[in-house]
């Protein structure tokens, strides 16, 4: 233990607040939280023997501390989840990928509102529902809304801000939108089809059913027939999802039912969510955790992810495991709900029924998980699985890119990228870049202009990057990269530096290089991708030296200035095609005279190789 973190422990305060422990390289490997940090902290470091085999492996390689402190434990459990999501350490119980999750959301701002989905939710005054992590049965969802309950597909500004006048699309013709575009609908009467959207995606299909008996009654006695025939089968509609989602409840509760399955490091949760007795969706969700992590710090650590950004929260929550947080997360949740919200531990009866179907459920998601895992990791290369192992990166790099500086004098400065898909070369996505801003020998200063122009594309263009990144070169090169990555917000891009000798190789936060053993399928992956990162890149500088050198053959023309190879350049497309040009294809160019294509020709093939050829 460093001197600085024993003192640091000597002084934790006693009250509420989070904890980051940060390893030696300064990367964050665990979150917690605590109603008093001085106690909670220090039981890490004086209760040793009483340790289980995660806790031990994570004191052991903890070199620093970080405290945030709260002015209450809830506050201090509504910072972890956060901070967890944003860090994801190695340590806590992560969600796999739930920033891809989407979302319906209603665009209440707007005087009629859309339904849309989004993978983003701000704060823009519209009302969200999700995450639903089933995206094809959301779509599902969606698509039935908008076939029943007429919402507008387009995204125009209604009322035009111009005062240009719309007409209506294909949808108000087949039944499925009221026109508001051409004041066919009022603002009241789309409101109604808004608010049984809500209703839906809220779970109180109970009272949607209600309201549209209603709304069918009043429209047959002021006989709107084709309205009352429309929300007729609306309600047809409605009772047959119903019958397919109802579950055997006699209570009508909001409730979710949670449950798990895990083998070591891999786990898999499922909620039911049970809406008036109807079971109206199934969340599929991935975890990565640790193998000696208990079920009780699984499920309580999955809680906090899941619900933090959870819409629509139940009554009751229904668990296979009692966790000592329970009251501390009912709580939070109760505040984030605006009403109680009760977990519930069924042992016995119809309730553990439930949690028993749901564990049974989320049996089959973990199976189908760890399926497609070995199918993953059948094809991928032997090399790349070692250099996952040999980098501690979280996934295997099959996707790899290597930036080469070739800086030959002060006129052909120049830079090459080569891109690898499971270890072989895809050319494709080689690419060359002539260094623009750079005066003078300075490679960390070219290196700097390449990769901010390859990465900052790669952003604007939503492309992803590659999952391993190298450059050519030691500690200095990594540093420049590792820079221009956090400046596009970027920082955790895997990217390493290769050093002369390939056996070692150079990661951000860590003085000294890693060593590769030398039998490792690692050394071959990374040599292959160095060797070709250098030939494209001499080959690239070759290149630029070889049309360098004919410019100016053609620049020592008398006659022939800027201006002149400027034309010469324009109508042949290169300077070899120029080369290759016989002086009758020389003379038709608009803006050389014949006698300037006389000199080019003769000057470009002198007697002497005429006579070699002959």
């Amino acid at each position: 233990m460093t001197e600085s973190l024993q003192l640091k422990l000597a002084h934790l305060p006693r009250t509420p607040g989070v904890y980051l422990m940060k390893d030696k390289t300064g990367k964050i490997i665990y979150i917690g939280k605590a109603k008093n940090l001085k106690n909670r902290v220090s039981t890490y470091f004086h209760a040793r023997g009483a340790q289980d085999a995660k806790t031990a492996r994570l004191v052991a390689k903890i070199a620093d501390i970080e405290l945030l402190v709260t002015d209450s434990e809830i506050e201090a459990l509504i910072l972890e989840a956060n901070l967890v999501k944003e860090h994801k350490p190695r340590y806590n119980v992560n969600l796999k990928d739930d920033k891809r999750f989407p979302y319906l959301k209603l665009t209440m701002a707007e005087l009629f509102p859309r339904l849309l989905v989004t993978r983003r939710v701000v704060n823009d005054g519209a009302k969200y529902f999700g995450p639903y992590t089933n995206a094809f049965g959301m779509r599902k969802t969606w698509k039935f809304l908008m076939r029943h309950f007429g919402l507008r597909s387009c995204n125009l500004e209604i009322p035009s801000p111009t005062g240009r006048k719309y007409k209506v699309c294909l949808d108000y013709h087949i039944g499925r939108c009221g026109g508001p575009c051409e004041n066919l609908q009022t603002e009241e009467q789309y409101r109604k089809h808004v608010e049984a959207v809500i209703l839906f995606l809220s779970g109180r299909r109970n009272d949607l059913v209600k309201r549209l008996q209603e709304q069918m009654n009043e429209a047959s006695e002021a006989m709107h027939f084709e309205e009352a025939a429309r929300l007729r089968d609306t309600i047809i509609a409605m009772d047959s999802v119903q019958q397919k989602q109802k579950v055997d409840s006699a209570e009508d509760i909001d409730r979710d039912v949670v449950a798990f399955a895990r083998e070591e490091s891999e786990a898999a949760a499922v909620v039911l969510q049970i809406r008036e007795g109807i079971l109206i969706g199934r969340q599929d969700i991935q975890l990565k955790t640790e193998a000696e992590m208990s079920n009780e710090e699984l499920l309580a650590g999955f809680l906090h992810q899941y619900y933090n950004h959870s819409e629509n929260l139940p009554e009751q929550i229904f668990l296979p495991v009692s966790i000592d947080e329970a009251p501390l997360i009912e709580d939070w949740l109760s505040g984030r709900k605006g009403s109680k919200v009760k977990l519930v531990f069924p042992q016995k009866g119809e309730k553990q029924r439930l949690v028993v179907m749901a564990e049974t459920n989320a049996r089959l998601v973990l199976d189908e998980m760890l399926l497609q895992k070995r199918k993953y990791q059948e094809k991928v290369p032997a090399s790349a699985v070692s250099l996952q192992q040999v980098l501690k990166l979280d996934k295997p790099p099959l996707t790899i890119s290597c930036f080469d500086i070739s800086n030959l004098g002060q006129m052909d400065k120049a830079a090459s990228l080569v891109y690898f898909v499971k270890g072989k070369p895809k050319k494709s996505e080689y690419r060359h870049f002539k260094i623009k801003t750079v005066e003078g020998q300075d490679d960390f200063a070219c290196m700097r202009e390449v990769i901010t122009r390859y990465v900052g594309r790669r952003v604007e263009d939503g492309k992803p990057l590659p999952d391993l990144m190298m450059v050519d070169g030691g500690k200095g090169q990594l540093l420049v990269a590792r820079e221009v990555l956090d400046a596009h917000g970027r920082g955790d891009q895997p990217v390493i530096g290769l050093a002369k000798r390939l056996e070692e190789v150079f990661v951000p936060r860590q003085a000294t290089p890693v060593s590769i053993p030398k039998t490792s399928p690692a050394i071959n992956l990374l040599k292959r991708v160095r060797d070709e990162a250098h030939r494209f890149a001499v080959s690239y500088h070759r290149t630029l030296r070889n049309k360098r050198t004919i410019t100016s053959e053609l620049e020592a023309v008398k006659g022939v200035g800027k201006a002149r190879l400027v034309i010469l350049l324009n109508h042949f497309g290169s300077v070899e095609a120029v080369k290759q040009a016989t002086l009758d294809d020389l003379s038709t160019v608009a803006g050389i005279p014949k006698s300037i294509a006389q000199k080019v020709h003769d000057h470009l093939h002198p007697p002497s190789s005429h006579l070699d050829e002959k």
